[in-house]
């Protein structure tokens, strides 16, 4: 889109989205919202059958650079809702569209910022997939466009909106039960080979370049396809900002920071399988923040136990785990018995270094929340205009993906880094700030600003 019409297309979006925000805030006949559901090869079917569910929700459009996708996915749609959405391939000329009132976004993550950005400034409210960016600058952009657009964007980062989840919240910030001083994330999710494949040719109804972006251009290959781009450095956030990011959300907001740590460590590599994978499938380490709240982490993706609690929080009073279920302990330590001994020596304060630790479990109010779902959650706000009801607003996520981009830098650099959580920079490191941004490829390119 050349950008003088892009500029023309920016402001008439903008005058006709107060009359769209009125009509939805107001109810009634106008009431419904018409929902286009961008990628659907993985994900987003998740999120067409989610939407559908939603009383008052047309998916009204669906875009993939996938034609081939197309009947099956148009035929779910009308199964579940009864009528036919249309068709896109390029997000740009669904944007275009004055009947559109949101935009949900699972396309790769790559594509993430661009997509928001673009479906703020033509006054789209925007549900965005986990993780929110592809890197520390996208994010910031990101929210500077849902404030300046007025927009609701919800992150889907949604381990917010189950109860187990949320009560676990409010234990941990109630203040009966201490403390956090650490919570740890302990991530067991095994992947097999990527294999080794040639280049072939683009198959019929694919369209690469719109599919690649604003990623350096590459030869068509199938395990660069769909998933496959979760392997490749150029389009990858490696499974820290894949499947971690949920646990890493989940332990900040454990943790009660609204705010970036100032300190962070990564180590890690590529076992076990010779393939074409570029990414780590082991990475530890650790984020610390200025009072010296811990947050260490371990994203396992080659053999290993099989561990169900996933999330680990560490309390002045005992430990709260989380995973497939969700459950609190109170620790009490209790000296052993000790005398004093003929020679004279007191055991009792030498005993009190090997004390028997007990616990007892402390309750967890899942009942008491409501069961909604993270896009029953943003359609609720998109009526609302409250964009501070969201489970996870997209500052929020911006700061949960931010932790795995902090990660990747230092373990691509392969040492300890000191951040600014103000300037969201590193201090006085020119090569670790260079890994904040990417450089994008035209026309697909980040703007300076929104």
């Amino acid at each position: 889109m050349p950008e003088s019409t892009r500029r023309d297309f920016i402001r008439g979006a903008a005058a006709v989205a107060p009359a769209i925000q009125s009509s939805l805030a107001q109810g009634g006949a106008n009431d419904r919202i018409n929902v286009a559901v961008v990628g659907f090869h993985g994900r987003g079917r998740a999120h067409i059958h989610e939407f559908a569910k939603v009383a008052g929700v047309r998916i009204a459009a669906l875009c993939d650079v996938d034609e081939r996708l197309f009947p099956e996915a148009v035929g779910l749609v009308e199964r579940l809702q009864g009528h036919r959405p249309s068709t896109e391939i390029d997000i740009r000329k669904l944007l275009e569209r004055k009947d559109i009132d949101a935009i949900s976004i699972a396309a790769p993550d790559y594509w993430h910022a661009l997509m928001t950005i673009w479906g703020c400034q033509a006054g789209k409210d925007v549900y965005v997939e986990k993780p929110v960016s592809f890197t520390i600058v996208e994010g910031r952009r990101m929210v500077e466009a849902a404030r300046k657009y007025k927009r609701i964007v919800q992150s889907g980062l949604n381990m917010r909106a189950e109860p187990e989840v949320r009560a676990s919240m409010k234990l941990l910030h109630g203040g009966s039960f201490g403390k956090t001083w650490r919570a740890k994330i302990d991530l067991v999710k095994p992947r097999g080979s990527i294999g080794r494949v040639q280049e072939a040719s683009i198959p019929q109804g694919v369209h690469w370049d719109l599919y690649l972006g604003p990623s350096p251009y590459r030869a068509f290959t199938p395990n660069r396809f769909h998933y496959g781009w979760h392997f490749f450095k150029d389009t990858s956030t490696t499974d820290l900002g894949n499947t971690g990011v949920h646990h890493f959300d989940a332990a900040r907001w454990g943790l009660n920071k609204r705010t970036h740590p100032t300190k962070v460590h990564c180590t890690g590599g590529y076992y076990i399988w010779d393939s074409d994978q570029e990414t780590p499938n082991f990475q530890t380490g650790t984020l610390e923040y200025p009072d010296g709240t811990i947050l260490d982490f371990t994203a396992n993706n080659v053999y290993a136990p099989p561990n169900p609690d996933t999330n680990v929080y560490f309390t002045t009073e005992g430990y709260l785990t989380g995973g497939r279920t969700w459950q609190a302990f109170r620790g009490k330590f209790d000296p052993r018995a000790g005398s004093v001994s003929a020679a004279g020596v007191d055991e009792r304060a030498t005993n009190a270094s090997f004390p028997k630790a007990s616990y007892t479990p402390v309750p967890i109010d899942a009942a008491a929340e409501p069961n909604i779902t993270q896009f029953d959650n943003f359609i609720q706000c998109v009526r609302s205009r409250k964009m501070e009801n969201l489970y996870c607003e997209v500052e929020e996520g911006h700061l949960s993906t931010s932790l795995c981009h902090m990660a990747n830098i230092s373990y691509t650099l392969g040492r300890k880094l000191v951040f600014d959580p103000v300037k969201e920079q590193f201090v006085g490191d020119a090569e670790a700030n260079a890994l904040l941004t990417r450089k994008y490829r035209e026309p697909y390119v980040l703007p300076a600003k929104v």
